[in-house]
């Protein structure tokens, strides 16, 4: 949730500062959660050799107490949709007062030479009238703050799917989808592989994380730097090229054809994960600023909550389909005799989302639709 509240501020700041500043914004964010990341492995893996497990609870369930904390002195008052139902109300009152005036109009000329008791008469009904206009405004103000939520609701989910339609959302969100449900996920049993066949320890599997974030912290630069401008399918095409590469390298170490060239398996296991995160930031970044730039104003939490939820779900189908490829060929924590083969097949799945290419629009850059 935190990531999709900062997704929509970034998408804010974004429109008011010009989209020349999407990739700068964004690659603040992420460089800046990655500093976070650093000091959170370093204090992980220092508490993990030094400290008792159930201190190492308390301290780090403070941390998020604290968090919780500071948003307690953050304004926030949604302006723009109170004075959205304020200006309705108003132009119902308005309407209403029409009505009631031209129904005035009509009853003074039809008893315009009545005398002077009619005119008293008609002073008293348009006192009444005035006095039953306020009420029913006031009433119509009163019903409109219980119908806030709804309306919001109501506007919310009618953008989205204005929002959601367009080809230049629709059509990379599905690519998305697709680049990250069809590859087979089998990271745990690499990592069981790691820690129970090459008997790497957790200290070093936490500096490996450290240098997955300097490393994210670097592609991000480089995207912002380098990349944004060039067409999205190119950017697209050579992250997923990246990706089966770095697949080439688990394939290397479970077959244990490094050793040969005398490269350690902490070389293997380091670089290989360094170079993924920095590779995946270049599929994340162009999606995050094309949303923020094409969302709607006022649904910026609802469209990033949107896309984080494609996110997951082509995550877990991922997820889903490595479980059934390891039980397919009786992959377990205990046994890797198959592995190998299993990473082949991950390597096919990496390389098919690039025939899926032709969803993301031809001109498209990473900056800019």
């Amino acid at each position: 949730m935190a990531d999709v509240v900062i997704d929509a501020m970034v998408a804010e700041a974004v429109r008011s500062a010009g989209p020349e500043f999407a990739g700068d914004l964004q690659s603040l964010s992420w460089s800046s959660m990655a500093v976070g990341g650093i000091f959170g492995s370093l204090l992980g893996g220092y508490a993990l050799s030094n400290l008792p497990i159930n201190v190492i609870y308390i301290i780090f369930s403070a941390l998020p107490l604290f968090q919780l904390v500071s948003c307690i002195f953050v304004e926030e008052s949604p302006k723009e949709f109170e004075n959205m139902v304020d200006n309705i109300v108003h132009d119902r009152a308005d309407d209403q007062s029409i009505d009631t005036a031209f129904a005035g109009k009509g009853s003074g000329e039809s008893f315009k030479y009545e005398g002077t008791r009619r005119r008293k008469g008609a002073h008293k009904k348009n006192k009444r009238r005035s006095f039953a206009k306020r009420y029913d405004a006031h009433e119509n103000h009163n019903k409109s703050i219980s119908s806030r939520p709804y309306l919001s609701l109501k506007s919310a989910f009618f953008s989205l799917c204005t929002a959601f339609k367009q080809p230049a959302i629709l059509r990379p969100m599905a690519w998305f989808f697709i680049s990250n449900a069809a590859i087979p996920n089998i990271s745990t049993v690499m990592f069981y592989y790691q820690t129970e066949v090459l008997h790497l320890e957790a200290s070093f599997l936490g500096t490996a994380r450290v240098i997955g974030w300097f490393s994210l912290m670097l592609g991000t630069y480089i995207y912002n730097r380098y990349l944004k401008h060039k067409k999205l399918r190119n950017i697209l095409m050579f992250a997923h090229v990246g990706l089966a590469i770095i697949t080439v390298l688990d394939i290397l170490l479970v077959s244990q054809l490094h050793i040969q060239y005398g490269i350690a398996d902490k070389y293997m296991v380091l670089w290989g994960s360094a170079l993924a995160d920095a590779i995946n930031q270049f599929k994340m970044m162009p999606f995050l600023i094309l949303s923020g730039q094409l969302c709607p104003p006022g649904i910026e939490g609802t469209l990033f909550a949107l896309f984080m939820s494609i996110n997951n779900l082509s995550n877990t189908l991922g997820s889903f389909l490595g479980a059934a490829l390891t039980s397919a060929l009786n992959i377990s924590s205990v046994q890797f005799d198959n592995l190998a083969l299993g990473l082949g097949v991950q390597l096919i799945g990496t390389l098919l989302p690039i025939g899926f290419l032709f969803l993301i629009p031809r001109e498209v850059t990473g900056l800019a639709p």
